[in-house]
C-alpha cells in the first residue's frame, strides 16, 4: 500500500493527469510528471515534472527511480519502457492492460473472447481485404486505425463503395479494423475501478452526446431505464475482473435500437465523461484512480446529485468565460492549456440539478455551444 508522502509518477501531463494529481495531492502524497511541455496541465499542480518525449528511456528511468508508484493518463504508453522499469517501481497497471486496449482487433477479440457483445469487425490490411470485410458486413460500416486514433480521428464512415477512395490514409497504416454499424439509441459508458486485491467499484452510467466525434455532453444519470443501467455496471465489472484491472477503466457501450447493450471501445484511464464524479459522487474518478493503483480499499461509489457535464472547446472558452459572473451554481474547470484552439478540449462545466432537462436547455439558451 502506498502511503502519504510517497510519490504517485504519471506518465503524461494533460488534464487527465492534473486531476490526478490534484486528488493525490489532497491525500498528501507528492505527483512526479514527466511531459515534453513545460508547465502542461498536470505540471502545473504536481511537485515536480520531467521535461522530456515520452519516448525518452533515460527520462523514463528517471521518473521511475524517483516514484514509488508508477501511472499513466493516456493510452500512447511505450510499453517496453515500462517492462524495463518494472523492477524499479510498483507498477501495478502492468503492461496487458496496455497491450490489449492500445490496439483496437485485440480490444475487441477479447471483449468477444469474455462474454461481451461488440458490432462484428474484421481485421483489414489492404484495399483487398478491405473489399472482402465490406462484403461480409455490409454497409453502413466504419474502417478505424488500430492504433493511435481519437476523437474521430483515423476513422471513415463509409456507406457505398463511392466512399471506398477515401480509406487510403488509413490502409497505409497496414493495421486497420473494419466495423459492422450498430444502430444505436444512444451512447454511454461507465467508469470501473479495482485494486490489486480484487476489490472493485463501478460508477453510474453517463449518456453521451457527441458533436463532430468529440464528446459535447454527458448525463448523470443516463436516461436508460435501471435494468439497462444495472446491465452496463455489470458489464463494466465483468471487463475489469476479465482484463485483471488495476487502476479505473472507461468503458464505452452503445444501447442499441434492439434493447442490447454493445461495448464500443475501452480506455484505461479516467475518461472524459467520468469528469461529472468530481463534484456528483462521494468519491470521483480520479479519487478511485489513485486508491486503486496504490492498493488502498475501495468505497462503494453514491451519484449525490444528477449531473449535466458539458465540454468547453476552444471555441467555447471566451463564451464559458462570460457565464462565470452569470451561474453561480456552476462548477467551472479551467486545465489552464497555454494555446486555445479550435475543438481543443481546454476545460468542462460539470452542473447539479434536479432537473436535468431544464439543465440542458439552459445551456442551450446561453448560445455557447450553438456552433
Amino acid at each position: 500500500m502506498i502511503q502519504p508522502g510517497q510519490t504517485i509518477g504519471i506518465i503524461g501531463g494533460g488534464q487527465l493527469g492534473q486531476m490526478m494529481a490534484l486528488d493525490a495531492k489532497q491525500t498528501g502524497m507528492k505527483v512526479l510528471v514527466l511531459d515534453p511541455t513545460p508547465a502542461c496541465p498536470a505540471g502545473q499542480v504536481a511537485d515536480d515534472q520531467i521535461v522530456a518525449e515520452y519516448a525518452d528511456v533515460a527520462a523514463i528511468e528517471e521518473l521511475a527511480r524517483r516514484s514509488d508508484v508508477l501511472t499513466y493518463e493516456f493510452e500512447n504508453v511505450d510499453l517496453n519502457a515500462l517492462k524495463d522499469v518494472a523492477d524499479q517501481v510498483y507498477v501495478p497497471q502492468g503492461t496487458h492492460l496496455l497491450y490489449t486496449t492500445k490496439n483496437r482487433i485485440r480490444e475487441k477479440t477479447f471483449l468477444r473472447d469474455a462474454g461481451l457483445q461488440t458490432a462484428p469487425f474484421r481485421a483489414v490490411k489492404d484495399a483487398a481485404d478491405l473489399k472482402r470485410a465490406v462484403a461480409e458486413l455490409g454497409y453502413p460500416c466504419v474502417l478505424k486505425t488500430c492504433e493511435g486514433g481519437y476523437d474521430g480521428h483515423g476513422q471513415e464512415v463509409l456507406h457505398s463503395d463511392a466512399d471506398l477512395a477515401k480509406c487510403t490514409g488509413i490502409l497505409s497504416t497496414r493495421d486497420a479494423i473494419l466495423e459492422g454499424w450498430v444502430p444505436f439509441e444512444l451512447e454511454c459508458s461507465v467508469m470501473v475501478g479495482r485494486n490489486e486485491n480484487g476489490e472493485v467499484t463501478v460508477f453510474p452510467v453517463a449518456e453521451n452526446i457527441h458533436h463532430d466525434e468529440i464528446l459535447h455532453i454527458s448525463i448523470i444519470p443516463a436516461r436508460i431505464s435501471p435494468e439497462l443501467q444495472k446491465k452496463a455496471q455489470q458489464m463494466a465489472v465483468q471487463i475489469a475482473h476479465a482484463i485483471d484491472l488495476r487502476g479505473i477503466l472507461g468503458v464505452e457501450m452503445f444501447v442499441g435500437r434492439d434493447g442490447e447493450i454493445y461495448i464500443n471501445e475501452l480506455a484505461p484511464r479516467p475518461h472524459n465523461s467520468g469528469h461529472y464524479s468530481i463534484e456528483a459522487c462521494n468519491f470521483s474518478q480520479f479519487a478511485i484512480h489513485n486508491r486503486a493503483v496504490c492498493n488502498w480499499p475501495l468505497p462503494k461509489i453514491d451519484l449525490l446529485k444528477p449531473a449535466v457535464m458539458v465540454n468547453v472547446l476552444g471555441q467555447h472558452v471566451a463564451g464559458v468565460r462570460e457565464q462565470i459572473a452569470k451561474q453561480p451554481n456552476w462548477h467551472f474547470h479551467d486545465y489552464g492549456k497555454a494555446e486555445v484552439r479550435h475543438n481543443r478540449k481546454m476545460g468542462h462545466v460539470t452542473i447539479l440539478t434536479d432537473d436535468v432537462e431544464q439543465t440542458l436547455t439552459e445551456i442551450d439558451n446561453t448560445g455557447i455551444w450553438s456552433e
